[in-house]
């Protein structure tokens, strides 16, 4: 699908303010590709569609994932969590990307995963440290995205489960996952 398409499609289903922050998620994105050797064409339509069901209507996600057979535990925490995965079924089914790639970048860029592929860790990386983003510890995951995306990815995942948890809120196991995934594989380089 070509750029300006899917920008279309995406403005449509956003709000001006979260329209932009795509727009710089986008941009992060590409730049993070181009940097870490992976596909830039998939990279900017991930982008791009990341956030494509960010405003859908609570119940309408909810019966998605009951619908889909989706992960169940998504239910039991915070409804933010949803709409990665019901985004990325949605993208497929409404925009007709078919990019399995693409789709999992969409599906795992809030809450990770153990073993994420390359392009799931940009699109996830590029959401946390968009321009427009702007809280204590992002101008650190913007230096370490710089010189190591595992390093990134990994700074990003500790200050996302410490945010939650100085919230007590609960954390999804599978950005704990992430977490240990990544400690486990610096503690074995």
């Amino acid at each position: 699908m070509e750029r300006e398409k899917a920008l279309e499609l995406v403005k449509a289903q956003l709000t001006e303010r979260r329209y932009i922050h795509t727009l710089g998620v986008a941009e992060s994105a590409v730049r993070l590709a181009k940097k870490y050797h992976a596909d830039v064409k998939k990279a900017e339509l991930a982008a791009i569609f990341h956030d494509y069901a960010k405003f859908r209507p609570k119940e309408e996600m909810k019966q998605i994932i009951l619908d889909q057979k989706m992960d169940e535990r998504l239910l039991s925490f915070h409804h933010e969590l949803w709409h990665a995965p019901v985004g990325a079924y949605l993208v497929e089914k409404e925009a007709g990307v078919t990019d399995r790639e693409v789709l999992d970048a969409i599906k795992y860029h809030t809450s990770g995963r153990a073993g994420m592929a390359l392009l799931e860790k940009i699109v996830y990386l590029a959401d946390y440290i968009e321009p427009g983003r702007n809280f204590p510890g992002v101008e650190e995951a913007r230096r370490l995205a710089g010189k190591d995306l595992d390093e990134a990815v990994l700074y990003a995942a500790g200050h996302t489960i410490t945010f939650l948890i100085g919230r007590n809120q609960p954390v999804f196991p599978d950005t704990i996952a992430l977490y240990n995934d990544l400690v486990r594989k610096k503690e074995g380089e």
